[in-house]
């Protein structure tokens, strides 16, 4: 093989690559220096070259730089990754928002929003392969210079601190609560483990740091997957309590310490089929296909976002083993609907177990029927050890992000790895201690960032991208990446607009986030 040949096969993390699954390479030439030597060059003529670091050396070498891992990740544990990254808290809201809808127009918001992620993916990973790079601020590179980089870089950041902060949000409200249950503590002691500000330091220090300090994301696939398999033990315990909470079902008064205890006084319960007449009764407890309400709108943000994983797929397709566009897009794929699977049946069994009572939070309904059942417990258990496991999963693209913005030319090292995540965690655990209404701001900029990760910056960065040559921008393609861009523009624009009635309100919807 030429040498020049050999060179076209190697894309930015050193490893051989096949371009017969990505679109041909017209833009690569040989370029003749004052010395005679030919180099390896991308065509550029809007001066947009992403820089000499993505080239060869003259010595034939190329210098090793924090994106340049060998890909070794097999294809379950990247699908157990992405599938992580993409499985949220938002899935405890997904009953009320079909609630809100009706079955059936949330199964096609639902499968709509699927088809879209899908979409946004394959325009990313068709970018990544004409030029060559696996990373999502050297595409925003490619495509605008340095402002496309640091937008990139900074939506990343913002998008990525607001979901790690929500999720430490819920290690600091519930885990206190879930102890309190299992001790059976007073709920007004000052006992230290019962403060939520301690254990959320605790968990962030003993369980999240050390698990951001690996190297490569590749080797969280072991605790993606117990984390996926937590939020399945979450599934099947409420498709089991459907068939056992009867409708209308029976709440417990405020004395609950009674029951607690184990005394079957009737006086304690409410039951609701003694105030109702059986024929609202019957319209209480059936399922509705269609629902307009003034909580609908709410919920399509919700489902807009709830595939949001589009900073980590990049990342996960550098160190996937045998890399190629065609393979990753079967990752992103299987991970999507997986949890597209998992996102209906969850909404699907905890709506059908309260109907029109469903709250926000799909845990704290069970709260209403018994606080102390050991089955509920465990499920709220198993999510927050899910959400603990996915914030090191949503770390590593902002931690990428920072050194591409701040270090793009430093090779990696260990110091500067250990220390940004510190910084990273310790901003967090600030956040989330001393800023109680936080969540409100993220709300908006997941109304901004979100939408920019998923439509936006996919559609303008292929536009730009894909050489006029080959896609003019009367092409089908160019026009679809078009209305993708338009759409996003539309989610954002709806999204503040829900955030600010909300807000004028009185209420406290933080629409986008994850």
């Amino acid at each position: 093989m030429e040498p020049a040949e050999s060179e076209m096969n190697i894309l930015s993390n050193g490893k051989p690559h096949d371009l017969g699954d990505d679109m041909s390479v017209p833009m690569k030439t040989l370029a003749e220096d004052q010395n005679g030597t030919k180099t390896l060059r991308f065509d550029d003529p809007e001066g947009a070259l992403e820089s000499e670091e993505f080239l060869p050396r003259p010595d034939g070498k190329k210098p090793t730089r924090f994106t340049d891992f060998e890909g070794k990740t097999s294809f379950g544990m990247s699908v157990f990754n992405l599938g992580n990254a993409i499985m949220g808290s938002g899935i405890l809201g997904l009953a009320y928002a079909m609630a809100n809808t009706g079955i059936l127009l949330f199964l096609f918001l639902l499968t709509a929003v699927a088809a879209l992620s899908s979409y946004s993916i394959h325009l990313l990973l068709k970018c990544s392969g004409i030029v060559g790079i696996r990373s999502y601020e050297q595409l925003g590179y490619r495509a605008f210079g340095t402002p496309g980089k640091m937008a990139a870089g900074i939506a990343i950041t913002l998008q990525n601190i607001g979901a790690m902060s929500s999720y430490l949000y819920i290690v600091k409200s519930e885990l206190p609560l879930v102890i309190q249950a299992f001790l059976k503590a007073d709920p007004n002691s000052d006992l230290w483990y019962l403060n939520g500000n301690y254990l959320v330091i605790m968990v962030s220090a003993s369980v999240i740091l050390p698990l951001a300090l690996m190297k490569q994301l590749g080797y969280l696939g072991y605790t993606s997957g117990f984390s996926l398999s937590c939020m399945v033990f979450f599934l099947s315990a409420i498709t089991y309590k459907k068939f056992q909470i009867p409708c209308p079902f029976e709440e417990f008064t405020a004395n609950t310490t009674h029951a607690h205890l184990g005394l079957n006084d009737s006086s304690l319960i409410h039951d609701y089929s003694n105030n109702l007449p059986h024929e609202d009764n019957d319209l209480h407890c059936t399922p509705r296909m269609f629902t307009i309400n003034s909580q609908t709108a709410y919920t399509i943000p919700i489902l807009a976002f709830a595939f949001v994983c589009h900073p980590e797929v990049l990342p996960i397709y550098t160190e996937l083993r045998n890399p190629s566009k065609k393979k990753m897009q079967k990752v992103s794929n299987v991970s999507i609907l997986v949890m597209y699977s998992m996102y209906f049946l969850a909404a699907l069994f905890g709506y059908l177990t309260f109907y029109g009572n469903v709250e926000p939070e799909l845990l704290h309904t069970y709260n209403r029927i018994d606080p102390y059942d050991i089955l509920i417990l465990c499920v709220r258990v198993a999510v927050l050890t899910a959400v603990t496991l996915t914030v090191p999963i949503v770390l590593f693209p902002v931690r990428r992000a920072i050194q591409e913005m701040v270090f793009p030319s430093k090779s990696f090292n260990w110091l500067r790895h250990i220390g940004i995540a510190f910084i990273l965690l310790t901003f967090i655990n600030m956040l989330v201690i001393f800023a109680p209404n936080i969540l409100g701001i993220f709300g908006i900029i997941g109304a901004t960032s979100a939408p920019c990760l998923i439509f936006i910056f996919p559609a303008v960065f292929y536009i730009r991208i894909v050489p006029r040559e080959n896609e003019p921008m009367t092409s089908t393609s160019k026009i679809l990446a078009v209305c993708f861009a338009a759409l996003g523009v539309s989610f954002m624009v709806m999204s503040l607009s829900f955030i600010f009635i909300d807000w004028t309100s009185g209420n406290s919807l933080a629409a986008g986030g994850h």
